[in-house]
């Protein structure tokens, strides 16, 4: 029986403990926002958060997160109103939208570390892949949810 915390709520599973996180989420979990992509964890298309940092599930096995604290993108922000999650809407991120919930967790651990990010710091941080090549615009939105997110510290109502 492997333990974690996912999403603010203790799981158990009792799966082999090689198996890669992202089977245990989709498949056993029913969370299916985490995508598989290239199966070597290279695209970021399954990337959450372990103990808030980005990390790409489909070669992490299940054991090394006992204990830990696990967040898909369903536990980001249940009605969609994270920072980052509003600033990929107001400049309309995705086309395809297949790696974005990736995108997303990886955008959202690099404002957690680095409020204010630099292009040089989003592109070492956004290792991502997207096929459509919305990169200008996810630059663009990583930005606005720093602002965004100085916005909600500052006690403002973003809209």
């Amino acid at each position: 029986m492997i333990e974690f915390v996912l999403n603010g709520r203790p799981q158990r599973v009792d799966v082999d403990p090689s198996t890669p996180l992202l089977w245990v989420l989709r498949d056993e979990l029913g969370l299916t926002g985490t995508k598989f992509g290239c199966g070597i964890g290279q695209c970021g298309a399954c990337t959450v958060h372990l103990d808030g940092r980005a990390v790409r599930t489909c070669v992490l096995a299940v054991s090394a997160v006992a204990g830990a604290k696990i967040t898909t993108i369903e536990g980001l922000s249940p009605d969609g109103t994270h920072p980052v999650q509003q600033a990929w809407v107001e400049n309309s991120v995705p086309q395809c939208g297949y790696c974005q919930s990736g995108q997303v967790m990886a955008a959202a651990a690099l404002l957690e570390t680095t409020p204010d990010p630099s292009d040089a710091d989003v592109e070492r941080a956004m290792t991502n892949i997207c096929r459509c090549g919305t990169y200008v615009r996810i630059k663009r939105a990583i930005r606005r949810a720093a602002e965004l997110s100085k916005q909600d510290t500052a006690g403002e109502v973003s809209e």
